[in-house]
Formats: C-alpha cells, structure tokens, sequence
C-alpha cells in the first residue's frame, strides 16, 4: 500500500484536509488519484468534502477551522450558525468571518475574513460541531463592526421568535445580555450601544426592521405592531401606525400570498383592519419595495400622513 488508511476513517465532519493524509502516509499523487476516484468534492485549497456531502456553510467553516482550530466562527457567519437572519446571508454571498484571538492569522485565502481581537472562554460554545461566538459576543460583535442595518437586522432577529430556514425557532437572547456583550472595551463599542437603543424587539421580519429604520431616518416614529379591535372584537397588530393621523403601513414578506387561503386569509383581514376607527388609510409595501425602492415608500408615507393632516384640520 502507499498510503495511510482510508480516506473516510481520516476525514472530520465530512471533511477531510490534505495534509492529514499527507502526514500519516499517503503519497501525494496516490492521494490525488484516490481523490478523484471516489468522488471527493473540493471546497478549497487542501480541504475535500466527502463523496455524497453537500458542500454547505458548515461544511466550509470547518474546511477552515479544521486546520487552524484556534479560529473561532463570528459575526455573520456565526450569525447564520444560530439561525440569525442577516441582510446578506453568507450562505449566499459575503466572507466566512473567524476571529483569532491570538491575533497570528492574518489571511485564510479567498473569501475568508479573519478578525484579530480579544476572544474570552466565556465568549466561545460549540456549535455544530465547530467552534462559535455566542450569540450575545456575535450580535455585540456585529454591533460594533456594522454597518447599521446589518446589525440591527441580526439583533432583532435574535430577540424574537422567526422563521428560519423553514424552522421556527424562539428568542435566543434578551436585550440586556446583548448590552452587556458590549461592555468589553473595544473599539466600536460606544456606537454599538447607540444602535442598540434603536433596536425594537417587536419586529417580525428583517423587511419590518429596514422599513422602520428608513422611516426614522427620515424623521418618522410610528407605533410598531400596534394592537388594534376590529369591529367584531378580534384583536389585530398592524407592522405601523400613525395614530394621530389613522396611517396604517403594512409590510408584505417574499412569502406572501403564498396560496389562495394565505390570500383569502390575507383579504379578510385587510379588510377588517380599515374597518377599525383607528385606521383612516392603510397602505402596504412588499420586501422587495422596502430592500431596493424604499425613497417611494418614505415620499408616499409623507404624502399621506399630510393629506390626513390637511382632512383632520378641515374637520
């Protein structure tokens, strides 16, 4: 034989690293050819995934953690560990983000972001079989790094219960945890802190908290999921309301209208929304108008609110 075993019995996870082959006895060509053979998928330089495993986040954290275990899984990607939703998911696009608190490392290849920064035990839980941030550390990190939306979409994802990825999943932490994450002294903290004031823990989806932050930004404060009585007593919640003006703004999912009850459903009770003596006008924005035109939804939200203006002062 001129190799060291079976390359399954030395893989970790699914994944198997080169050099662990390598150093254990297999020839280096021998390794390619069986490689190839038996199906292996690579993911990148010196990692292999094993015949059959999808080559999935998990699957390319531990490529690179695997042979670097002082990395430790961050920000976004341990984000998306946790079922946090984010802006951009990095399943999709975007860095896998580690953090080496020894501070060693400073480039992992393409399309891997590795921060140099204090890391405590505290900070650390297994997590899917790799090492992760907890989630207070990873919001707390994503607070201080930014940009603004990013971070608050995390933030409030992980305060309340969501949908991800077809799983419905509880709060993972509470506000004061993720403040107290802050605390450490490092750069950033004190604008992480003034975005977590802005954080609201009743938004129910990452369209919810992006079309609130582009209201504030423009000098609008609504009530969020607003409890209203409909006429035959059922209790409602509207995404936004303008109370003293009677605007109501509803935010519509990518999921939405999903089948003829969800829209029989939906139907009825937009309906019995306008019936409410609160509501004097409702307008609904879908994710997609909120994500990439949202200057229309603002322009249309201040047109509204001053023709109600005008009505109510004219009596």
């Amino acid at each position: 034989m001129d190799h060291g075993g079976s390359l399954l019995a030395l893989a970790e996870g699914g994944v198997l690293i080169s050099s662990r082959a390598l150093a254990v006895g297999w020839e280096r060509r021998a390794l390619s050819r069986a490689l190839g053979r038996e199906g292996w998928t690579p993911i990148r330089k010196g990692a292999w995934a094993e015949p059959g495993r999808d080559v999935d986040l998990r699957v390319r954290l531990r490529a690179v953690q695997l042979p670097r275990p002082q990395l430790v899984v961050s920000h976004r990607s341990a984000a998306s560990l946790w079922g946090i939703e984010t802006l951009n998911p990095v399943s999709r696009q975007g860095p896998l983000e580690f953090i080496d608190p020894e501070g060693m490392i400073r480039r992992q290849g393409e399309g891997v972001l590795v921060h140099r920064m204090a890391l405590g035990a505290e900070d650390t839980v297994p997590r899917g079989g790799l090492l992760s941030t907890d989630v207070g550390r990873t919001l707390a990190d994503l607070l201080r790094s930014g940009p603004r939306d990013e971070a608050l979409v995390a933030v409030e994802s992980a305060l309340t219960w969501r949908r991800v990825g077809g799983v419905r999943r509880p709060p993972l932490t509470a506000r004061s945890a993720i403040a107290l994450a802050l605390e450490a002294p490092m750069r950033g903290a004190e604008r992480g802190h003034r975005w977590l004031r802005l954080v609201d823990p009743n938004s129910g989806s990452p369209a919810e908290t992006i079309a609130r932050l582009r209201l504030h930004d423009a000098g609008l404060h609504p009530e969020s999921q607003a409890q209203l009585r409909t006429p035959d007593g059922r209790r409602r919640y509207l995404d936004f309301l303008f109370r003293a003006e009677g605007l109501a703004v509803e935010i519509e999912g990518y999921a939405y209208h999903g089948t003829l009850e969800s829209h029989r459903r939906d139907i009825a009770r937009f309906n019995q929304v306008l019936q409410c003596p609160e509501v004097r006008l409702l307008l609904r924005y879908t994710a997609v108008q909120v994500f990439h035109r949202p200057g229309e939804m603002v322009d249309e939200i201040h047109a509204a609110l001053s023709k109600l203006r005008e009505s109510l002062a004219l009596g």
